[in-house]
């Protein structure tokens, strides 16, 4: 029977300090709930989200999957009921969205105990280094006997090392019955999805708990534990990188986004930022300090220090961007180069062309973006302003200093500035006019 995920989204996350729900602040460049959600769906069938009345971030984030609203926050397993005429009959798990890490060979072992035939819930534990106030999992041989609040623990029980993670899996009709169970006999007066252990264990049920690194279980409740999950979520980004063939120069200082794709003998240096969707081919180098965001980058381009690469940037093969250098939806054609203090936004340039320092294509008139094409093999001077729509034929060559609003074709030469003059003893007039009124 098909299984099914129900994810926990709906928490108002008051110790971030955020107007941004908790589950939508980002690791390596996407949502917290996106990232548990990809996990999930590669061993459940079916996944629903439980969202707050002011959740239509959230849904969007889930989409296409379904949602729910839990229109009074009343606790999580009340969070857990209000989707419970989607749990279908086959395996039902229930999961946090501010668990985001969670591996899916955890999950698939996580079902794998629940199918056990002496098993009726499973749940996920973990061993973290500092266990902190997290509940602790009471129990022998793989079993669970119950859970205890760290405030609510006898110092003997606040010395096991092994804490819940609040994960549940159990049948879809068992699981709907323990959560309809579940009473609000508590300080808060909330509806705990912790109390379903009780209430399986009263019916006689075995309570099976799976153990997985804290890494994956951690959960994210505040500014510093979300900056944690960050490093740890880096940490194993650049050992996969180094481990694929890049060379990063100094690993600690390159932050990468969570799609990031380096191909062998790619070099990153220090200090460089990936954003979403950037793919390096083989034998490019990133040089330091550069920002780089959904674009690719061909075999044997070099692009910094210094250089911003934003959305739809395409580096073609040994291309050269240089310092100071921005590109946005820009094709720059195989050997060409920018390598000085350019900016080049909606633009396609030509093969072997080289675009002067301080050039800059004016591609925004106030009201549309339009398009600058240059050509293969041209030569564009320093300091020119390229006002689009503009086509630039192959081998044109650009005056340094000019203001370019008209198309230039095949191997022309275009001037765009003012004549200069030349006035013999003007300076040092003006400097005798300007002593007499000071």
């Amino acid at each position: 029977m098909p299984t099914t995920a129900i994810i926990l989204a709906a928490g108002l996350g008051t110790r971030m300090k955020s107007a941004l729900p908790k589950a939508m602040h980002p690791l390596a460049g996407r949502p917290m709930l996106r990232h548990l959600i990809d996990s999930v769906a590669e061993v459940f069938d079916r996944i629903v989200v439980v969202v707050g009345p002011e959740g239509e971030r959230l849904a969007a984030v889930a989409a296409p999957h379904p949602v729910v609203v839990q229109h009074e926050r009343l606790g999580t397993a009340h969070a857990a009921l209000q989707a419970a005429d989607l749990f279908g009959e086959g395996e039902v798990a229930v999961l946090y969205a501010d668990n985001p890490l969670i591996a899916p060979d955890t999950l698939r072992r996580l079902l794998a105990r629940r199918a056990a035939g002496d098993v009726g819930l499973a749940l996920l534990a973990m061993r973290p280094d500092d266990p902190g106030r997290y509940g602790r999992v009471i129990g022998a041989d793989g079993f669970v006997e119950r859970i205890v609040e760290w405030a609510d623990a006898s110092a003997e029980e606040r010395m096991v090392g092994l804490c819940n993670a609040g994960v549940l899996c159990a049948s879809a009709p068992r699981m709907a019955a323990w959560l309809r169970g579940v009473g609000c006999d508590n300080a808060k007066g909330e509806y705990y999805l912790t109390d379903v252990v009780a209430l399986a264990r009263a019916e006689g049920a075995r309570v099976a708990v799976v153990e997985a690194p804290y890494g994956e279980l951690r959960g994210i409740n505040s500014r510093a534990e979300l900056a944690a999950a960050e490093a740890s979520v880096q940490r194993g980004l650049r050992e996969a990188a180094m481990a694929g063939g890049a060379t990063l120069i100094a690993p600690e200082t390159v932050f990468f986004a969570f799609d990031t794709l380096l191909a062998p003998d790619v070099t990153v240096g220090p200090h460089v930022v990936f954003g979403p969707g950037v793919t390096v081919e083989s034998g490019a180098e990133i040089l330091p300090f550069c920002h780089l965001t959904g674009c690719r980058i061909g075999e044997g381009a070099i692009v910094g220090p210094f250089a911003r690469l934003r959305p739809g940037t395409d580096i073609r093969a040994g291309a050269h961007v240089g310092n100071f250098v921005e590109l946005k939806a820009t094709v720059l054609g195989e050997g060409a180069k920018a390598n000085h203090l350019t900016y080049l936004g909606d633009s396609e340039i030509g093969a072997k062309t080289n675009v002067g320092a301080g050039t800059i294509t004016c591609n925004y008139d106030g009201f549309a973006k339009h398009r600058t094409r240059i050509g293969s093999g041209a030569f564009i001077g320093s300091d020119a302003v390229l006002v689009a729509p503009l086509s630039i034929g192959d081998g044109a060559f650009i005056a340094a200093g000019s203001v370019i609003t008209e198309d230039v074709e095949a191997d022309a030469m275009a001037f765009g500035r003012a004549r200069q003059q030349a006035q013999p003893g003007r300076a040092a007039r003006f400097r005798a006019n300007r002593g007499k009124k000071s």
